[in-house]
Formats: C-alpha cells, structure tokens, sequence
C-alpha cells in the first residue's frame, strides 16, 4: 500500500511564479560595500524572459496584441539610435541591454505570464511582503543606530540594500504601500482589506525612516491618485485613517520627529538655503539640459552623462556624496545621474528617446485608467485597477526625482509588466465572466 501525497501538478501553478521569485529575491542581503549594480533578481528577471520565451513556443501564442507590440516596442529604436552615439560600443552595449531589460524584455514577460486578477494579486501580495521585510528592516536599524549615516547618525534606515543604495528600501517600501492600499480600496473579503489596510499603516513607519523625500512625494501622489479613483467614501475613511497613524506615530511616540520635520521642510528649501544634496541634484539636471541642447535630436549616447557631466555642470556641483555605515565602512561615490530619469533620457537619449520611453510610459497609465473606467461601480478587479495605476503614478512621479540603477531596478520593470497587463489586457477583459483567465485567452 502507498501513500499518495497532493503534490500539485506544474499544469496547476501559476506561470507568474517566476516572477514573484524575482521580487522575493530582493529579499537576500547585498554584499557590503557593493557598487549597488545588477544583483541575483536581475539574473532571475533574464531566466523570466527566457521561461516566457519558451512557454510562447511550446504553446505557439501569439506573443503580443498590437497595441501592446508597439508601446512596449516602441522604446527600441530611439535606444538602437542613443546605442549607436555611445562614446564607445561596450558602453553601447551595456547601456541597451539594461534599458531593454527594464523596459522593455521583462515588462512584456510579466504582462505575458500574468493569466487574470489572481496572480495580479498574488503580485500584489509578494510586494507587500516584501516591503514588510525590508520595513522591518529598516526599523530595526533605525531603534539599534546601525542604518546608514544621515546628520552624522546612523539611523537611516536602507534595509538589506546598504548605504550605497540608500534609496533601494524606499522603493521597495511604497511599492508594497501603494499595493496595499489598492487591495485595502478593493471589494475583495473583508478580512483580506484589513489586512491590507494594517499592512499600509505599518508601512508608514519604515517610509518615514528612510528619510527619502522623492518616496514620500511619490507615494502620497500614487495613494491620493488611488483614493480619489475608489470614491469619496473611501478616500474619507482612509485618508483620516492615514492622519491618525501618523499623528500616534510621530506626535505620540516621537518616531525620529524632529528630523522628520527639518526632512520635509527640506522639500521646499529649493532657493533659501538649500542643503547640498539639493544643490547637487539642481545642477546635475541644468547639466543633462546642457547636454540635450547640445545634440537636441539624439543625445550625447547611452551612459554619457559621465562623461559629459563636468562639460556642463556649474562650480555648484560637490565632487561627490558621501555614504557609511549599515554595515559598510565610509565612501565617496560620484555623482553620475542627474538623478531625474526624464532628464537622464533627454541628454543621453534626446527627444527622440524621451518621446519614445516616456510616451510608452504615459500611454500604459492612459490605458490603466481606461481600466478603471470599465470597473469604477460594479464591474469586478477594481483592486487591481487601483494597484496598477497606483504604481505606475508612483514611478512616473519619482523618475522625477530618481532614475534607474542599484538592485531594485528590476521592480520598476515588473511594475510595468504589471500596469502593462491591466492596461492592455485585464481592463478591457474586466466584465467577461471568466476574466481571471481572460489574459492568456487575450493574447492567443
């Protein structure tokens, strides 16, 4: 006599498992003192597009609508173009693969390995479970003085990231926020929305910690964007909830209060006193302008703004920022982004380039609220419109204040992958009954 064991067939599991690897792989700690490059998820994310791949061959689909060809496609030519002005082909190189990478190669995996709103929600949860790691973290650092430095204090809390990536945690943080609090604003069980909502107020405190003021910026846009969208009701029941929390957290505990405050009226410190970070960031982006009116057209190539950088910079500029502790001894890093995504692609890219990756990326938040048109009152997945448009305002808005590089760059594509699914499949699927497996019918 044996004993059968309920082992589930691999028919039976969902295809976007592979992805939620690549999310849960940020959990694993970077080496210390590590240049924050491409990390174990970035190799997960290649075996993704391969996976992808020859699942399309074995079950000869279709692998892309139209529509969806040519906003993901359409980032290609102005790169092959920005590739071919590279001050040398090895920069060229390195700087296509990883721009194909993250917006182009994985974003169309994930939208097609994504088979309806469960594994979109099963997306959803990894972030949040990942951001609740990372958090936790974070806040350990904080309470134990072992984060990175910040005003000669190591209290700054980055995670598993380090110093060198100060901003890694930060990211991943909101993305689990503005996650949470699509599945919070959902009509799904009430038990998973209160769930949900627990893990968004928790994940204020790491956010606050991280002293990252682009995340804030980011995150209160993405959240208010996702409250106006679920209703007023809503919005009123959340936003005082959200109030609450941080005047218990902050007022009534003294959660790091008085740096808080002195961060947050840094925000605006823009012309009368600005610290230096500030100052830097200013420059680097009138210095990514002067690069673009120089070559308006096509740029100065991938991965020039380097190179370019002291050419147009103003004295202003600090020869770099300095980063210690989490683990790591002291660095000085150079400033080699303007740290302004639009205004990395305007210099190094053109406006060819900008039109093209930033026109794609506008087009798929377009086509996320169309979604969410189709489901605001009775239709079923406003959960998952909300999370969509939700990230991708969350990107959109801090590529203002951030662009691409350290090991967290490959959230930003699964995001994509994501808003590029609810967008171009799921939103329109949303009223067929069977739209939980309506996005691999789609796209057959």
């Amino acid at each position: 006599m044996t004993l059968a064991l309920p082992v589930p067939s691999a028919r039976g599991l969902s295809p976007v498992l592979p992805v939620a690897a690549v999310v849960a792989a940020l959990a694993l700690p970077v080496a210390p003192g590590g240049e924050g490059g491409a990390g174990p998820a970035d190799a997960l994310s290649a075996l993704v597009v391969l996976f992808c791949a020859v699942r399309l061959l074995r079950e000869r689909r279709r692998p892309l609508s139209r529509t969806a060809a040519v906003v993901l496609g359409l980032p290609v030519a102005g790169l092959a173009l920005a590739a071919l002005g590279a001050s040398s082909p090895g920069a060229g190189l390195s700087g296509l693969g990883r721009y194909l990478q993250v917006f182009v190669l994985v974003p169309a995996a994930v939208l097609l390995l994504i088979r309806g709103r469960s594994d979109l929600r099963l997306l959803a949860w990894t972030f949040v479970g990942l951001a609740g790691w990372q958090g936790a973290v974070g806040v350990h650092q904080f309470v134990t003085g072992t984060g990175a430095s910040y005003q000669g204090e190591t209290i700054r809390a980055v995670g598993t990231f380090g110093p060198q990536d100060v901003m890694g945690m930060a990211t991943v943080v909101s993305f689990g926020l503005v996650c949470a609090v699509g599945l919070a604003l959902g009509r799904t069980s009430a038990r998973r929305r209160a769930v949900a909502a627990a893990a968004a107020l928790a994940l204020l405190v790491p956010l606050a910690l991280s002293f990252s003021r682009g995340a804030w910026i980011a995150t209160a846009v993405a959240c208010s964007l996702q409250l106006v969208l679920a209703g007023p009701l809503r919005a009123l029941k959340v936003g005082t909830a959200a109030v609450a929390a941080g005047v218990v957290l902050v007022g009534g505990f003294g959660v790091g209060s008085a740096m808080l405050q002195e961060r947050v009226g840094s925000i605006t410190q823009v012309t009368d006193a600005p610290d230096q970070s500030v100052t830097d960031r200013y420059t680097m982006w009138a210095a990514a302008v002067g690069m673009w009116r120089e070559q308006p057209l096509t740029g100065v190539g991938l991965k020039g703004f380097p190179e370019h950088r002291d050419a147009h910079a103003a004295l202003a500029l600090s020869s770099g920022s300095d980063t210690d502790g989490a683990g790591s001894g002291f660095v000085r890093q150079p400033l080699l982004s303007p740290h302004n995504m639009y205004l990395l692609i305007l210099g190094e890219q053109g406006l060819i380039g900008l039109l093209a990756l930033a026109g794609g990326w506008l087009a798929l938040l377009v086509c996320a609220l169309r979604g969410w048109w189709t489901v605001r009152r009775e239709g079923p997945g406003l959960d998952c419109a909300l999370i969509a448009c939700g990230l991708l305002t969350w990107q959109l808005t801090d590529f203002a204040y951030a662009d691409i590089g350290g090991p967290s760059t490959v959230l930003t594509a699964v995001l994509l992958g994501v808003g590029a699914w609810w967008g171009l499949v799921g939103g329109r699927a949303a009223l067929v009954p069977s739209a939980d497996t309506a996005g691999e019918a789609h796209t057959r």
